[in-house]
């Protein structure tokens, strides 16, 4: 079989003058943008009384592309609400093509092409003439004739498993002896080709079966949250399958502008994709806030999913407000997802936002004891979310594939632009931060230390003590298959105090790691006096107790004046203001403990409290004897009222279902404009409803009707906002019926 003419060699096209000797074509960066090709290509003349109809034609493609046909269902992709056929690479499928006449292999020619974008071009894989085959061969394109019958045939066809990601269009040419005859462009055969983990090429095979329904096919997901001593939890719903939201993903690449020839590679994907879910430098499709102000915009807290966010910014191009990290890492991990990328949400508790990336936080109390606020710059995150992804990495020594970090929480410039990622997670458990991408500052996160030092009336500092274990204490993800915790620290890092958490640590600073020599040779000996607290769980409203327990280890007799900062914080530690400072002085027996509790009233916290009613705790000592410093600081998360959500009818696949959200107001004030989202996938678009009062001690009662669309564990997810309160959550689960059949 010859080689088809290549589409657009018929087509003069004019090239910009921009181009003129630098390149032949301009960038092909539009998955949406395509050229028109030739239906006839001639290669000369058509002698008179030819008809060119004689010869074989095509009178009808059918691609099998229904949720319950063939394709679909072989490929794993039958949950999309798509109405085209949406395959995965490097696995055959099947077409059927209807000619005018029987196929004669002895006579007749034909070919099918995919393209992809403008400017087609074989050798970057945008146009793709697929040759007939006797047998098919994993790795490569090729079609092969499985059935005939009367003047149709259907064709297997293999995509290589290194293809681009997009959406491609199909095309049938058949060769006669005056030129090729091509089918018609016809958008019910466009075929969307997504990456594939069941295939062992595609370089995001996974080889575990229930790890891919829950990483892959699991359009539900857990937030983890709170703070390391109070974990909570929220569900997202990432509405991977939903309508328009497999063509809002392909629409990131474009807005990216990634050209379609790195479209296969998940690596550069996974990359554009940390930073166009961003909107920070590139009008991407989140606009991040943490100021508390969402003026013209939704709170962050308020979202219960990413489908609304998706197919807004791909309707109006305009980056939507507002998200925090887990929002990003929510609607990344639907973009993943989506285009068949293996993702997960993982958080990290305590997590360091060191911008020199030196593995050190530092921490400044004066000669009182009291945190010196103007010195102290650097901050520690409650908790941070980012994202994993599962690919090879054929650009890195082997060993480092696997799962990778990417972020797109807008925190560090990366290569000019605010991206984080990807960054091999073993590679930054081993400390090797030399391979790219951003590991270095993924490292830091996870491994840095928090240095108190005493900041002298003179200009010098003296280390008091050094906190090696606060930071990066623990990181969670979802438990396969339930919305339990699953504790992944030590694939991250070794164990503290360990011969490998040393070697680590010592690679990572060959690599570049940056770390102040006075960190290690100034670690000040063991100390005659311990001190830690606790702070009582407690719900938003109420009053508690913070409980500081000293423990003096010596003979000697020991007096304390101690000093207790109590601050509403953002979620990110950084200090909105102080509403509680208490000092105290203690005397201390030898070999003996001395418990103090203070009490912290609601009224000194409510009025200042930011929306994740998290509160800081600073406590610091000062041993008058010694002048020493002992400093621990914690941070503690209030609890927060549930909304609450029933069903109370039956709950089968095309009837209608009632659902009811309730909510009682616990706070002693009322609340006004409260936002009450509603959302289920499979069960109902989301949904809103302002209610402009709600009287103290009064109860909400919203209900909504539904018609579920898929059977089986399904779950609805409520979320509730207003500027006296956010991060109000609730969530239902359950199962949902077939309809019975007549």
């Amino acid at each position: 079989m010859s080689e088809p003419t290549h589409p657009d060699k018929e087509k003069k096209k004019t090239i910009p003058p921009s181009l003129s000797g630098r390149r032949a074509l301009p960038p092909n960066i539009s998955n949406a943008e395509e050229d028109e090709v030739p239906v006839m290509e001639m290669t000369g003349l058509v002698p008179r009384g030819v008809n060119l109809k004689d010869f074989l034609e095509v009178k009808e493609v059918h691609v099998f592309k229904a949720d319950k046909e063939v394709n679909k269902q072989e490929h794993h992709t039958g949950k999309y609400y798509h109405p085209k056929l949406i395959v995965r690479r490097g696995q055959p499928f099947l077409i059927q093509i209807d000619f005018n006449r029987p196929y004669n292999p002895e006579k007749d020619q034909f070919w099918v092409e995919y393209l992809i974008g403008r400017y087609p071009q074989q050798n970057k894989g945008t146009y793709i003439p697929i040759p007939l085959v006797e047998e098919l061969q994993s790795g490569t394109w090729g079609a092969k004739i499985t059935w005939k019958e009367n003047s149709s045939i259907r064709l297997s066809i293999m995509s290589a498993p290194t293809c681009i990601v997009g959406k491609f269009r199909l095309y049938v040419a058949v060769l006669t002896p005056y030129g090729i005859l091509r089918t018609k462009r016809n958008p019910e055969t466009d075929t969307y080709i997504l990456f594939n983990p069941w295939c062992p090429e595609d370089s995001v095979f996974l080889d575990d079966e229930k790890e891919r329904e829950e990483y892959v096919l699991n359009d539900l997901g857990v937030v983890f949250h709170g703070d390391i001593n109070n974990i909570k939890s929220r569900s997202w719903n990432y509405g991977q399958f939903e309508e328009g939201i497999l063509d809002a993903c392909l629409h990131l690449m474009d807005r990216a502008k990634l050209d379609l020839s790195g479209r296969g590679n998940p690596v550069k994907i996974s990359r554009i994709g940390s930073a166009v879910i961003n909107a920070k430098d590139d009008e991407g499709v989140v606009a991040g806030s943490w100021d508390n102000i969402y003026a013209y915009g939704v709170a962050p807290s308020a979202w219960t999913g990413s489908v609304d966010i998706l197919l807004e910014y791909h309707s109006s191009g305009m980056p939507v407000r507002y998200g925090q990290c887990w929002v990003f890492s929510g609607v990344f991990n639907t973009f993943l997802r989506c285009i068949g990328i293996p993702g997960r949400i993982v958080t990290n508790y305590s997590s360091a936002h060191d911008n020199d990336a030196n593995l050190q936080l530092d921490v400044f109390v004066d000669e009182e004891g009291k945190v010196d606020s103007k010195l102290t710059k650097d901050s520690i995150w409650n908790y941070h979310c980012w994202n994993e992804a599962w690919m090879t990495r054929p650009d890195l020594p082997v060993g480092f594939g696997g799962w990778q970090v990417v972020d797109s929480t807008p925190q560090e410039n990366s290569d000019g632009m605010y991206r984080c990622g990807p960054a091999s997670v073993q590679a930054i458990k081993h400390g090797h931060v030399c391979f790219q991408f951003d590991a270095p500052f993924v490292f830091a996160e996870v491994n840095s230390d928090v240095v108190y030092s005493k900041a002298m009336k003179d200009g010098t500092r003296v280390i008091e003590h050094i906190d090696k274990t606060h930071i990066g204490k623990l990181i969670l993800t979802k438990e396969i298959g339930s919305d339990r915790t699953k504790d992944i620290t030590e694939q991250y890092k070794f164990q503290e105090g360990t011969e490998e958490e040393r070697l680590a640590l010592e690679t990572a600073l060959m690599y570049g790691v940056k770390k102040q020599a006075t960190q290690d040779t100034m670690e000040p000996a063991g100390t005659d006096v311990d001190m830690d607290f606790q702070v009582e769980n407690a719900t938003l409203g109420s009053d508690f107790k913070v409980t500081v327990t000293f423990r003096n280890n010596s003979r000697n007799r020991y007096t304390a004046t101690a000093y207790l900062s109590g601050n509403v914080v953002f979620y990110t530690g950084v200090t909105k203001n102080e509403f509680k400072s208490h000092t105290f002085d203690v005397t201390l027996e030898p070999l003996a403990s001395k418990i103090s509790e203070v009490l912290i009233k609601s009224g000194e916290y409510m009025s200042q409290l930011l929306e994740q009613a998290s509160l800081h705790f600073f406590v610091t000592a000062r041993l008058n004897e010694t002048k020493k410093i002992l400093a621990k600081q914690k941070t503690s998360v209030l609890q927060i009222p549930k909304l609450h959500i029933k069903v109370p009818g039956e709950k089968v696949v095309g009837k209608e279902m009632s659902v009811l959200v309730e909510f009682t107001n616990p706070l002693n004030q009322k609340l006004v404009n409260v936002l009450v989202r509603l959302d289920g996938p499979g069960l109902l678009r989301t949904t809103t409803k302002m209610f402009r009062e709600i009287p103290k001690n009064s109860t909400l009662t919203w209900e909504e009707k539904c018609f579920p669309r898929q059977a089986g564990a399904r779950k609805l997810i409520a979320s509730l906002n207003c500027d006296a309160l956010r991060h109000v959550y609730g969530e239902l689960d359950l199962e949902v019926e077939r309809k019975p059949l007549v």
